[in-house]
C-alpha cells in the first residue's frame, strides 16, 4: 500500500472503532442494557475495554501517519515508538486474545460468556463487530509495516500489568456487588478460576510471542531498535 491509501485505511479503521464505542455507550433508556451494564459500567467486560483501545491505538496510529506527512521522522520518534509499544504489548495480543477465548467459550455453552438473551439486546452484526472482525485490523497491521518489538521481559511484564489490572478490577467488582462480570466464573472454584486466570495470561503471552514471530518472518532484517532506522 502506498503512504496515502495506508494512512486512509488507518482513518476509516479509527472511525469504524470509534463508531462502535459511541453506538454502545448509547443506551438510549434501554433498562436491559442499563442492567447489563449495572455495577461496573461497559468497562467491566473486557471486549468494550478492547474496543476502546483499539480507538486509542488507532488515533496514534493516524497521528504517526499525519506527523510523518509534515515533519521529519527523528521528529516524531516518540510517537512511532509508543506506537509499536502499544501494538505489541496490549492492541495486538488482547484483539486476539479476546476473538480467541470469546468463540472458544462461544461455541463450547454460550450461557458461560454470551448469554442468548442478549441477542435481543446486541445485534448480530454488532456481536461480530465486537468479537470477529477485531482480528482482521490486527492481523493487516501486522502484514502492512514493520513494528520493533521490546525485549521479551519488558513486553511480557506490560501484558501481565494489563492482565493484573483487569483481573483485579474483576474481583473487586465481585466483592463489592456479590456478582461475577462473566457467567463462566461463577461456575469454578477458587482455585479453578485461579486456574483459568492463570492459563489466560499464559494464552496472552503465547499470542505476544506468536506476533512477534510473525512480525520477524515478514519483515525480517528491518527490525531494528527505531532510532537506527532509516
Amino acid at each position: 500500500m502506498t503512504r496515502a491509501s495506508t494512512c486512509i485505511y488507518h482513518f476509516l479503521v479509527l472511525s469504524w472503532y470509534i463508531f462502535l464505542n459511541y453506538y454502545i455507550s448509547q443506551s438510549g433508556g434501554d433498562e436491559r442494557k442499563s442492567k447489563i451494564f449495572r455495577n461496573g459500567g461497559q468497562w467491566k467486560y473486557l471486549t468494550f475495554l478492547n474496543l476502546f483501545l483499539q480507538a486509542v491505538f488507532f488515533g496514534v496510529v493516524c497521528l504517526d501517519d499525519v506527523l510523518k506527512r509534515i515533519k521529519r521522522k527523528k521528529d516524531i520518534q516518540f510517537i512511532t515508538a509508543f506506537r509499536d509499544l502499544l501494538f505489541t504489548t496490549l492492541a495486538f495480543p488482547i484483539s486476539t486474545f479476546v476473538f480467541l477465548s470469546f468463540w472458544i467459550l462461544f461455541l463450547y455453552d454460550r450461557e458461560l460468556v454470551y448469554p442468548k438473551v442478549l441477542d435481543d439486546i446486541f445485534p448480530a452484526w454488532l456481536n461480530h463487530a465486537m468479537h470477529t472482525s477485531i482480528l482482521l485490523p490486527a492481523l493487516v497491521e501486522l502484514a502492512l509495516r514493520p513494528h520493533y518489538y521490546s525485549s521479551r521481559k519488558k513486553g511480557l511484564t506490560l501484558l501481565a500489568s494489563g492482565a493484573l489490572a483487569y483481573i483485579s478490577r474483576v474481583l473487586w467488582i465481585y466483592s463489592e456487588t456479590g456478582t461475577w462480570v462473566y457467567p463462566v466464573f461463577a461456575k469454578l472454584s477458587p482455585l479453578e478460576l485461579t486456574a483459568f486466570f492463570s492459563l489466560s495470561y499464559i494464552l496472552s503471552a503465547g499470542i505476544y510471542l506468536f506476533g512477534e514471530k510473525l512480525n520477524q518472518l515478514k519483515w525480517g532484517g528491518l527490525m531494528q531498535p527505531l532510532k537506527k532506522r532509516k
